[in-house]
């Protein structure tokens, strides 16, 4: 994958992912001042999405530091990133690409692109590393509670998870192995597209289970980043 091609395809790929994270801010019981901030976001996006798909004249460098500028307003709106790790991730996708856009140099494009890949490689790893040095997540009393408790849950069924601690046991210590071991996924091509796979079905269950669909869009915008790093570095 060239360096061009993963910086287009990731600019298509969040910028999609924009469009659905503003659609949800555009609903009708959404308040004037949200709906002024996220209506520019929304047309930012579409133009970038085109853009990133390749229609001409676009340019996709301007279209990503307006939405810099965007996000710059959204943030003390909410006072800082309202949604997390999503919203985080989505302001390091846009950084990232900001600066592979309009950075003068080669070199400087290349590293900033670069960063993102690496930043979704240790996003795994330190994930991984938050759960088990965390006695609740070895015990598996983490995901319990998760089943038990979290508003998040689509379907009052799931929580009958709740009950079953041994398979919430199990669950637990296969997430954390897989997010420990993910870095050795980057040492080949096809274990890195396996392991990218398979994190892409965990976000996937996220969202079907507790309704994450952030994280799933805006994690997998990152792949190409490191994709293409993988292929520059080895």
């Amino acid at each position: 994958m060239t360096l061009d091609g993963a910086i287009q395809l990731t600019t298509a790929m969040m910028a999609a992912a924009f469009v659905q994270q503003s659609l949800e801010h555009l609903r009708p019981a959404a308040r004037l001042e949200e709906r002024l901030l996220f209506v520019p976001r929304l047309v930012l996006s579409l133009l970038l999405l085109a853009a990133g798909l390749g229609v001409a004249g676009l340019h996709p460098g301007w279209l990503t530091l307006a939405l810099v500028a965007n996000h710059l307003l959204i943030l003390p709106f909410f006072n800082g990133p309202y949604n997390g790790g999503a919203d985080r991730m989505s302001l390091l996708v846009l950084l990232c690409l900001a600066g592979a856009w309009n950075l003068p140099e080669p070199a400087w494009r290349e590293l900033a692109f670069a960063y993102l890949g690496l930043q979704l490689l240790l996003s795994y790893f330190m994930a991984g590393w938050v759960k088990v040095v965390n006695p609740e997540w070895r015990s598996g009393r983490a995901l319990r509670d998760v089943f038990l408790f979290s508003a998040y849950p689509a379907g009052e069924n799931l929580r009958r998870w709740a009950e079953r601690p041994g398979v919430l046991f199990a669950m637990g210590w296969a997430v954390i192995g897989f997010e420990l071991a993910f870095p050795l996924a980057f040492l080949s091509q096809p274990t890195l597209i396996a392991g990218l796979a398979i994190a892409a079905l965990f976000h996937g269950a996220n969202a079907c289970l507790f309704g994450l669909n952030r994280f799933f869009w805006i994690w997998i915008c990152a792949y190409p980043s490191i994709l293409w790093l993988q292929e520059r570095v080895l």
